[in-house]
């Protein structure tokens, strides 16, 4: 059985189980070992392990019902003892309970009692002290103080008490019979009061907290104790201002303080407040105004300068000052002080800024223009400016002298920068200065001048100025710059928009000014655009005459009827040279001063406009064979070309104009087939016609014949 029990071993696992018992009956293993294998044997020992498991059982099963039987009869005595301990809980509550109902009554008695004694001790207290006030108020009825409590030094405490109480009675006494004695009372009563102020500033002036404490406690029935604070807010600022910074010491001064009052006084926080209001009125206001009164009129930007910056740091310093306690209101108070000082230089404080950034943008501006040499034009407006306008836009005509800038655009990113920045610092201080419902018409106020200094008086003249210098389109070896203007003139509006969304927008987000700003920006931005079109569109145009004066000037009537057939040794003729060449170096101008998808519409329109040209031109020749040859040479070189636009529209174009120029040399028996072609088969007929009529063999080959 003990062999048996040993096999039963955690955890258990029954395969593992019979291999074991398998394993220690002798014969039983499966793989040879000392002795074969004999099942029946195997067998034997199997049915008797099956016995002494069925023993073991009947065993454990004995054992299991001892234990079930021994559990249920300790529960039924644990039952027992837990109803004893209940009953005997319930016996010691219910004399908790008595306990707790007698000392409520003695409590009740004792109260009682208390009361009927504090009944018959106040009026004997109250008689007490009214027999020795009588006392000392007959001491000066007399004349005489006797008494130690006022001739002894120490006893000052006890006897601003007393005095203090004397003078409150002498105060409802009659004048005409008491008149003396409430003279002498008033006497003594001021007398003890400055001893107490000196013996406070003594204590101060020596650090004794605990003295003050004591001093300031007696002092505050007395009609000086204001004047004692205001002795100990004098006090403990001297020394305290002695670097140039006072806003820095006033902080430091006010850390120090804060703790030492609520040592001294009972009410600090009403301390603290008369301490903060002192400084911001005497202190901190006389700093602002020697500051700004020496430069208000003399010096308009180093006054805005140190408003703001004096504004900022007083703001900056009621901040930290509201860590303190000052009461229940103590931002309200602190912002009264604060505005108490500033308010009649805030008043003022826009119209200055306008004026000051008025008169800086004419400097900057003119400073510019006098660098240049240049004399600003008066550029017109009203009704005839107006007309002028309108027939510019509908006529593209220069109107007025045209203008040699000799290159010059008239327009300064190094003005931008600095307009954009006095205006950057005019929003700061806008934003800091301004009354909150001021704000938003302020900074509009300031916009309005941004844009009247950078986008009328130098964007915009500069694109006037741009537009008079474009020559006419039959002007000959004409400099383009306006495309340069046109860059130039994109970039700073980036920066303007920039400005508009980083530093104006927050200002007028959430007020009706931000419409106005809109619409605003909207005219201004509608205006530039309408004038850059027009320049850019002049531009074109002047591009387009530079390659028909190239055209005319340099294509002969020879390059494509040449007397000798078989003797041309060029590639494409020199007009076409000379024109691709003009039209590369227009191409990467154009790319250089766009961006984004007005590149493509720039280069889309002069590619359209560049091929009616060749188109054109090409029209006005007539060809022989070879000369045919020569001007498909001549429209492949300009096909080449048409791929530096990168515009599909326009090489479909020119691949168009190609297969036109193919019916120059192609065999009159195979016209009808070429003519219907792909590329040629959607074109208008009388087109088609037009180009084989170029044809030097047009009428002698009946070509008309094999073109219908």
């Amino acid at each position: 059985m003990a062999t048996t029990a040993q096999l039963f071993e955690e955890p258990f696992d029954a395969d593992e189980y019979i291999e074991r018992l398998a394993w220690r009956t002798p014969g039983g293993g499966s793989k040879g070992g000392a002795e074969a294998f004999d099942p029946k044997r195997l067998l034997e020992e199997f049915e008797n392990h099956i016995e002494e498991l069925k023993q073991l059982d009947e065993k454990i099963q004995r054992r299991v019902e001892k234990l079930e039987h021994q559990c249920h009869r300790e529960a039924k005595e644990f039952a027992h003892k837990v109803q004893d301990l209940q009953r005997s809980n319930q016996v010691a509550f219910q004399h908790f309970q008595e306990l707790d109902e007698h000392i409520s009554y003695v409590a009740t008695k004792v109260c009682h009692l208390g009361d009927q004694l504090e009944g018959v001790n106040t009026p004997r207290q109250r008689a007490v002290e009214a027999q020795r006030l009588m006392t000392y108020f007959n001491e000066f009825l007399d004349g005489d103080l006797r008494s130690d409590v006022f001739n002894n030094p120490d006893k000052i405490k006890e006897a601003a008490d007393i005095i203090q109480k004397l003078h409150l009675i002498a105060q409802e006494l009659p004048f005409d019979r008491f008149a003396d004695v409430k003279a002498k009372i008033a006497s003594k009563y001021h007398d003890l009061e400055r001893q107490l102020i000196q013996e406070f500033t003594a204590a101060q002036r020596r650090g004794e907290i605990g003295r003050m404490r004591e001093v300031a406690a007696v002092l505050l029935h007395f009609k000086g104790y204001a004047y004692c604070v205001d002795v100990y807010i004098k006090q403990c600022q001297e020394g305290a201002y002695l670097r140039n910074d006072v806003f820095e010491d006033t902080a430091v001064l006010c850390q120090r303080v804060n703790k030492q009052v609520g040592e001294v006084f009972s009410s600090p926080e009403t301390v603290m407040a008369k301490l903060i209001q002192n400084i911001f009125e005497n202190k901190l206001q006389a700093h602002v105004k020697e500051k700004l009164d020496e430069t208000r009129h003399s010096d308009v930007e180093q006054y805005l300068k140190n408003l703001y910056d004096l504004y900022s740091r007083s703001t900056a310093l009621a901040t930290k000052l509201t860590e303190f306690n000052l009461g229940s209101d103590k931002h309200t108070f602190l912002s009264k002080l604060i505005k108490s000082i500033f308010s009649s230089y805030l008043e003022s404080y826009i119209d200055m800024e306008r004026d000051y950034l008025r008169t800086r943008g004419a400097m900057i501006l003119q400073r510019y223009y006098d660098s240049k040499n240049h004399q600003k034009r008066l550029i017109g407006t009203g009704s005839i400016q107006e007309l002028k306008e309108r027939i510019r836009q509908r006529t593209n005509l220069p109107l007025g002298p045209i203008i040699d800038t000799h290159g010059e655009t008239f327009l300064s990113p190094e003005l931008v920068v600095n307009l954009l920045q006095e205006t950057r610092h005019a929003f700061e201080r806008c934003n800091r200065l301004s009354d909150p419902s001021d704000l938003p018409k302020n900074a509009l106020l300031i916009f309005l001048l941004l844009v009247d200094h950078l986008c009328v008086e130098h964007i915009d003249y500069a694109l006037e100025i741009g537009l008079s210098a474009i020559p006419s389109s039959d002007a000959k070896n004409a400099n383009l710059y306006f495309l340069d203007v046109v860059q130039q003139a994109n970039s700073i509006f980036h920066l303007f928009d920039k400005q508009f969304n980083d530093q104006l927008m927050p200002l007028i987000s959430s007020s009706p000014k931000l419409a106005e700003c809109l619409q605003k920006k909207k005219e201004v931005i509608e205006q530039m655009e309408v004038k850059l079109d027009t320049g850019i569109d002049r531009t074109i145009n002047c591009m387009v005459g530079q390659m028909k004066h190239i055209l005319t000037t340099e294509q002969k009537k020879t390059d494509f009827r040449p007397e000798d057939e078989n003797n041309v040794m060029i590639q494409y003729t020199t007009a076409c040279s000379k024109v691709c060449a003009y039209v590369s170096r227009q191409v990467e101008h154009a790319r250089k001063s766009m961006d984004g998808k007005n590149v493509d519409t720039v280069l889309t329109e002069l590619g359209v406009r560049f091929h009616r040209l060749i188109h054109e031109h090409l029209q006005q020749y007539s060809y022989s064979s070879m000369g045919g040859m020569l001007a498909i040479c001549d429209v492949a070189e300009y096909r080449r070309s048409a791929k530096e636009f990168r515009v599909p529209l326009v090489l479909q174009l020119f691949d168009t104009l190609h297969a036109l120029c193919n019916l120059l040399v192609v065999a009159p028996d195979n016209l009808k087939q070429v003519c219907s072609g792909e590329q040629l088969t959607n074109l208008d007929r009388n087109l088609l016609h037009a180009f084989v009529q170029l044809r030097v063999d047009y009428r002698s080959s009946r070509l008309g014949r094999h073109f219908s």
